[in-house]
């Protein structure tokens, strides 16, 4: 009986397409991703046993860094025009006489740490040259002139009917006195709720919240 031969097929593949598909990707990933600003200073958080993640929208987000300069910034990603109700408020309420160019500069700035008489000056300069200056921080220690007040006020207004979480963000070295001015602008808008940005840790061995993860 005569043998069948069977014909021999390259085991070669082609990888061309491939390599298409692999750049598609890379590029929808490179082109879709949103990286997070980087925090106007370093701050050394304290360490919590916690599950809940930090929000990334509709959020009011107030930072104390170790020398007790106070920061404000807004986390709006979904709805960016949330960034220009606050900056017309504060142009508005506090007569700061902000161009244009100048207030869409705000949506641009993470976060805002300067007295109002010298922040026309921080928003008339590029992003680039934002984040080389070593902001002052907003004050608030005099509880006659505690600006905070009005940051927080003009997020409120802005995100009316929505709810907004308030997360404060402080440093180990960040003194009592800051925080309570913290605090105590966040109760004078009526806002009695807030939560505190910690370094996280596992959870204790045989307790609940290690049984959960």
């Amino acid at each position: 009986m005569p043998s069948v031969k069977i014909p021999k097929k390259s085991t070669s593949t082609d990888m061309t397409p491939f390599v298409d598909v692999a750049f598609l990707i890379l590029t929808f990933f490179i082109m879709a991703t949103k990286f997070k600003a980087p925090d106007p200073v370093t701050i050394t958080t304290p360490n919590s046993v916690s599950s809940a993640i930090l929000p990334e929208n509709d959020a009011v987000l107030i930072t104390m860094d170790q020398d007790n300069h106070v920061y404000f910034s807004v986390l709006s990603e979904n709805d960016e025009t949330k960034y220009d109700d606050i900056i017309q408020e504060i142009n508005t309420t506090r007569n700061l006489n902000l161009s244009p160019a100048e207030m869409a500069n705000y949506k641009k700035t993470y976060a805002v740490g300067y007295p109002f008489n010298q922040l026309k000056g921080l928003l008339d300069l590029r992003q680039e040259d934002q984040n080389k200056l070593k902001q002052p921080g907003i004050p608030v220690l005099d509880s006659a002139n505690n600006e905070l007040v009005w940051w927080i006020g003009a997020a409120k207004k802005a995100f009316a009917g929505r709810p907004l979480q308030y997360l404060i963000k402080g440093d180990n070295k960040a003194l009592y006195p800051t925080f309570d001015a913290v605090i105590s602008a966040l109760k004078r808008n009526e806002q009695f709720k807030y939560n505190l940005v910690t370094a996280p840790e596992d959870a204790p061995s045989g307790t609940a919240l290690y049984d959960e993860t």
